[in-house]
């Protein structure tokens, strides 16, 4: 395992012009945080998807028991906190924000690998519940790092739902401090890279391969020349100027509104696709979150309405607590305006996926 922090951070690890030549396919996700005065944290995430992904919002109050669904050897735990999250397929957490402001986002990473997982030693994780996991248990980016720097458990992937491939991602985490992390397991290692510097995520290559790239677009200056295209490197770097170059305004409202410009700035227009690289899509959805307010906004692609959700009025007492869904329907396209926070109903949680599904 690799803990990198902003004074271990290496750029040079991977030659830029040899990175610039190469051509990854991956799905096409970004995420980016913005660190504005008084303590104003705002997170943004796209999800592109070549499909229709069956993203569904949902609460989950404190105190469920959850089991990593990896056969008899899987972590077990209960929520110490609540959550609401954006689930993939109804089988998965993909995206979410729990009670204390933490933030989960989880990307595609074609170059990921997990360790093997034989149902002996660590108990396994899915890795469907790996962002549920971080968001039930942790309320802040650092005390995520000092649990997870020390792999309780294995993560444990099978294939996307009705594809024939494995999931292969990466996950990252920020705070109501500004505080951030990734986490990749690169040829079966962990690699965690920790500091409030690691604002921007999105795809292919590794992490430390981002880095490199966008090192290259930072010495030419992003008033100059930025990439255009939806490559996982171009949208990385065009993510990383924009967010620290729109104004850091007291207003929260007008920095939510240059936060989202920036999210849809990186984001892929509905209906492209790249055949050479038929896994770059299109994006379906946005989430942007709120640290400092507790609102979490949602806003397809398929509808003309940005709704939120008010974290602050919601019960995630274990006592008293529903479980939660709002139906955001085919392509996420049902319409909700403003906050909608009353529009969801009880409903059965959903099961994650695993080996025990």
């Amino acid at each position: 395992m690799r803990v990198t922090t902003k004074l271990g951070r290496a750029l040079g690890m991977l030659a830029v012009p040899g990175l610039l030549a190469a051509g990854v396919a991956a799905d096409a996700c970004t995420r980016a945080v913005y660190l504005g005065p008084n303590g104003n944290v705002i997170t943004a995430r796209s999800m592109d998807w070549k499909s229709d992904i069956v993203s569904n919002l949902w609460i989950l109050p404190r105190g469920i028991a959850r089991t990593g669904e990896a056969g008899p050897n899987s972590i077990k735990w209960t929520a110490k906190y609540g959550s609401v999250v954006v689930s993939g397929y109804d089988v998965s957490s993909t995206d979410g924000v729990n009670e204390k402001g933490l933030n989960a986002n989880m990307l595609w990473l074609v170059e990921s690998e997990y360790p093997h997982f034989d149902g002996k030693g660590k108990p396994g994780l899915t890795i469907a519940a790996w962002a549920q996991y971080a968001l039930d248990n942790f309320a802040t980016v650092a005390e995520a790092v000092a649990a997870l720097e020390k792999e309780p458990f294995t993560v444990v992937t099978d294939n996307v739902p009705g594809e024939n491939r494995l999931t292969t991602v990466h996950l990252s985490l920020s705070d109501a401090t500004g505080d951030s992390a990734i986490f990749e397991y690169i040829k079966g290692k962990l690699v965690i890279h920790h500091g409030r510097e690691y604002q921007v995520m999105t795809n292919s290559p590794t992490y430390d391969g981002q880095l490199a790239l966008n090192s290259y677009w930072q010495g030419i200056g992003g008033t100059a020349m930025l990439p255009g295209t939806n490559r996982a490197a171009d949208r990385f770097a065009r993510a990383s100027f924009y967010i620290n170059a729109i104004p850091k305004n007291e207003d929260p409202n007008k920095a939510l509104a240059s936060v989202f410009s920036v999210i849809r700035n990186a984001s892929v227009p509905y209906g492209i696709n790249t055949p050479e690289q038929p896994n770059i899509s299109s994006t379906r959805w946005r989430t942007v979150f709120d640290h400092k307010r507790q609102l979490y906004f949602f806003e397809s692609a398929l509808t003309p309405n940005t709704f939120w959700v008010d974290l602050k009025k919601i019960d995630f007492s274990k006592e008293t607590g529903k479980v939660k869904w709002l139906d955001l329907g085919h392509n996420q396209d049902h319409t909700f305006s403003g906050e909608a926070n009353g529009d969801f109903v009880e409903h059965a949680p959903f099961r994650f996926l695993g080996l025990n599904g």
